[in-house]
C-alpha cells in the first residue's frame, strides 16, 4: 500500500519513464511480508536492455523486474539496498523520504 506521493508524482515518473530514462519514484509503503520497510522506491525504464544494464551494476537481477504491459516495468528497492543505491544516485539525502530513517 503506497502512501506520500500524488497522482502528479506518478505521472511525472511515468513520463520520465517513457522519454526512455531511468526513472525513480519513491514513496511510504507498507506490506506485511516486509515489516522493517518502511518506503519503497520504483526504478523504471521503458528500454528494458537499458533498465537491466542499470540494475546490473548494484547486483540487481533482470528476473527481480516487475513487468508490466501497461509499460512501466521497474525494479522495487527497500531497505538496505534502497538506501545505498539512492546514495549512490545521489537521491538520498534530498529525498524528504529519508529525514527520519
Amino acid at each position: 500500500m503506497a502512501f506520500g506521493i500524488t497522482r502528479q508524482h506518478v505521472n511525472e515518473w511515468k513520463r520520465r519513464i517513457d522519454q526512455g530514462e531511468i526513472a525513480f519514484l519513491t514513496h511510504y509503503w507498507y506490506d506485511e511480508r516486509f515489516p522493517k520497510a518502511k518506503t519503497v522506491t520504483k526504478v523504471g525504464c521503458k528500454d528494458i536492455n537499458k533498465l537491466i544494464r542499470w540494475g546490473e551494476q548494484y547486483g540487481l537481477k533482470k528476473e527481480w523486474i516487475h513487468h508490466r504491459k501497461e509499460g512501466y516495468s521497474h525494479f522495487d528497492l527497500l531497505g538496505d539496498v534502497e538506501k545505498q543505491i539512492l546514495e549512490q544516485e545521489g537521491l538520498w539525502e534530498s529525498s524528504r523520504f529519508f529525514n527520519n530513517f
